[in-house]
């Protein structure tokens, strides 16, 4: 395994230190004021730490490892979420800032002008492509919802074609994981809304894990149709929860990829650490937004629980 990332993984294992524990976690839950939570994140990070952003946690791993391509994968999804926001800002004659979401491996301030003069070899190769297609279709059709569709699908097939080139194992089960979390969604929204085979074969993306044509003719059956086919798969606890609500799915697919960080943290070498990393930050903000949305709802505290994502500290 390469050690040119040695001294970015160090840099990484003293950072987990300001991660939030489960206990501290715990102690969030049960406090009754915002400036409670505040003193107790703040008590963690130490005095005059900055707030946890993911934008400065991508910057600093990549302030560690400037040349680490292997991580760019993490931010594919904002990517094509900044593309779907140009195009359609593009189409309805609006500013796109108020829209993009960072961090993202994109040149924002060059995005929409690439789009708006259709200089698609402006945008990385990984959504030239797409950012073409999208652009025809939306102008053809003004489907907005189909636009995001086949964006969608293509930021999953460029997940794991990159994943692929990588070589790394971790990046291809994240990518799959994903993949996989992202198809089971969309197929049970199609099935829920009763959408045509046309539109759900273009919406679903498919793996190696979960296979596109049986997914697609399951959706046509309704829910019931749905859940019996992945019932029959290595994915049928996440169906029994999807079955019960959404929001428990949602959290399985979040936990799942959290184990597998869990595994990735481990090793000493190599862009998986840093990966794992980043996906830690990202369960950390995403547990600290449901406390604070929870809190300011009135949600009890044994619901409050029940949502946490898993952590890695």
């Amino acid at each position: 395994m390469s050690t040119k990332y040695a001294n970015a993984v160090a840099a990484i294992r003293a950072m987990e230190n300001s991660l939030l524990s489960r206990n501290d976690l715990d102690q969030l839950i049960n406090t009754a004021t915002k400036t409670e939570r505040e003193n107790i994140v703040a008590s963690k990070r130490g005095s005059g730490a900055e707030e946890l952003t993911l934008e400065g946690v991508w910057e600093t791993i990549r302030a560690y490892a400037p040349d680490c391509r292997e991580l760019e994968i993490l931010l594919y999804r904002n990517d094509f979420h900044n593309l779907k926001a140009a195009l359609k800002s593009m189409i309805a004659g609006k500013e796109p800032q108020g829209y993009y979401i960072r961090p993202t491996n994109l040149d924002l301030d060059a995005l929409y002008p690439a789009l708006s003069a259709k200089d698609y070899e402006q945008l990385p190769e990984y959504v030239r492509g797409t950012a073409e297609e999208a652009y025809e279709l939306l102008t053809r059709t003004l489907d907005g919802q189909l636009a995001d569709s086949l964006a969608d699908t293509a930021c999953m097939r460029a997940m794991q074609r990159a994943a692929e080139k990588s070589g790394s194992d971790f990046m291809r089960k994240y990518a799959q994981l994903t993949t996989v979390c992202a198809d089971i969604k969309t197929a049970y929204r199609c099935s829920r809304m009763k959408k045509q085979r046309s539109f759900i074969e273009t919406a679903v993306c498919g793996s190696d894990a979960l296979d596109k044509d049986s997914l697609v003719r399951a959706s046509l059956g309704g829910t019931e149709g749905l859940f019996a086919y992945l019932e029959a798969t290595s994915y049928g606890d996440a169906a029994k929860l999807l079955a019960e609500s959404p929001a428990k799915f949602e959290k399985w697919c979040d936990d799942v990829i959290m184990e597998l960080a869990e595994g990735a943290r481990m090793e000493a070498f190599g862009a998986d650490p840093l990966a794992a990393f980043f996906i830690a930050a990202e369960a950390e903000l995403k547990n600290l937004r449901i406390i604070s949305v929870c809190k300011e709802s009135g949600t009890d505290r044994e619901t409050i629980t029940e949502r946490m994502r898993k952590l890695y500290v």
